[in-house]
């Protein structure tokens, strides 16, 4: 049997897939599992060692136009899959899924294209907005996108047993040792904790100021501090850094835009702490082991919490949250009050009860298989 796998959304996206290919892989030992994800994504899965073939789609490229997309289905097609996975509920993974030809199409679908699916199945993980006369209730999540994603599993493909180990993610060694390489040329033997303060969302963003007052503290208890993220994120951290009483130390290293998805999962392996907004980078972390901390202001904590017993969610006190919306609409000192109502002493608190419990680099840590509920500390409660 030919299997395809479909999820062509963000990097974190692709991170809650991967225990979907390590259940398939051990459900169906002999048969070949494809994965089709992004072209910029490649680093996260081409080197997953649970599917045979990855399958690259460079949808803000080459592919983005109505011909090259109708010769993409057409390749797909030629590939004659047997069953086809969809695990996002957008209209370019819905159609890819629907024209695939494949002899059995599940998964999550737009409702034009699921006329075409064997199967549809909700995806509780996912918020829904709920007309009620002129006004549309928010409704968060409820599940977990991983086990969303099993559900599938169980109910449309014939699974019989879930094998979770978590989320994974292979990386060549060159990788490796090129973060090995960046580690001890700019931080010697100092232990380092890594930042990433971007977000997708602006509500997602804790305060820069916050973070540069964290940095401060951890350079003055003599750890290394390193500011990752994308190209996107630079004028957030230099914002940030210039806030810092210590943006001059020589233990303070700014990486933004500068490593490829394999790198920085190998940077984080070299790493005792990520510090981190809700994020795709967040995930990559989870897969890499690292003790997280990391705040929630208009995220759902249900759906997307890091997937790791170990890690250490602060949920704002606004009863508010989670709005889900990308751009808050309170205006004054309430604009974005769901973020600078997690204060920097209870943020500094979690960093240092998990520096202190493990205080090694990610790569050194035991993975525990099986423990991947994280710690919720709930502000509305006084947690």
């Amino acid at each position: 049997m030919k299997i395809l796998v479909i999820n062509l959304m963000h990097l974190g996206d692709l991170m809650l897939v991967t225990p979907v290919l390590t259940t398939l892989r051990n459900n169906f030992p002999t048969d070949h599992i494809a994965l089709l994800a992004d072209k910029k994504l490649a680093d996260l899965v081409q080197y997953n060692e649970n599917i045979d073939e990855c399958i690259l789609i460079d949808k803000k490229g080459v592919d983005d136009n109505l011909l090259r997309f109708v010769n993409f289905i057409f390749r797909i097609r030629a590939e004659k899959f047997d069953l086809v996975i969809n695990l996002h509920r957008n209209e370019r993974s819905s159609a890819l899924a629907a024209f695939s030809g494949a002899k059995k199409i599940v998964g999550y679908s737009k409702p034009l294209f699921s006329l075409f699916f064997s199967k549809v199945l909700p995806n509780p993980s996912i918020a829904r907005h709920i007309k009620h006369g002129f006004k549309t209730k928010y409704f968060p999540g409820t599940k977990h996108q991983v086990h969303s994603h099993f559900d599938v599993l169980i109910n449309a493909c014939g699974v019989s047993k879930i094998f979770d180990n978590g989320l994974e993610m292979w990386i060549p060694d060159t990788a490796e040792l090129a973060a090995e390489k960046i580690i001890r040329d700019n931080f010697g033997d100092t232990k380092v904790v890594a930042f990433n303060i971007g977000a997708s969302w602006l509500t997602k963003r804790w305060l820069d100021s916050y973070f540069a007052e964290c940095a401060d503290i951890l350079i003055e208890k003599g750890y290394g501090i390193a500011f990752l993220g994308g190209t996107m994120d630079k004028e957030i951290v230099s914002s940030c850094v210039e806030k810092m009483r210590h943006k001059d130390s020589e233990r303070l290293k700014i990486f933004t835009g500068e490593f490829s998805l394999a790198v920085l999962a190998g940077f984080l392996d070299n790493c005792v702490l990520f510090l981190t907004t809700d994020s795709g980078p967040m995930h990559v972390g989870v897969a890499r082991n690292i003790p997280i901390v990391t705040m929630f202001g208009a995220s759902p904590v249900p759906g997307f919490y890091p997937y790791d017993a170990k890690d250490i969610l602060i949920k704002t006190p606004e009863p508010c949250h989670p709005c889900g919306k990308h751009i808050c609409p309170r205006a004054g000192d309430d604009n974005l009050a769901c973020m600078k109502k997690i204060p920097v002493e209870v943020v500094m608190k979690y960093v240092f009860e998990l520096l202190e419990t493990y205080g090694e680099p990610a790569k050194k840590i035991p993975r525990v298989h099986g423990a991947y509920q994280c710690r919720v500390v709930d502000l509305a409660r006084g947690d």
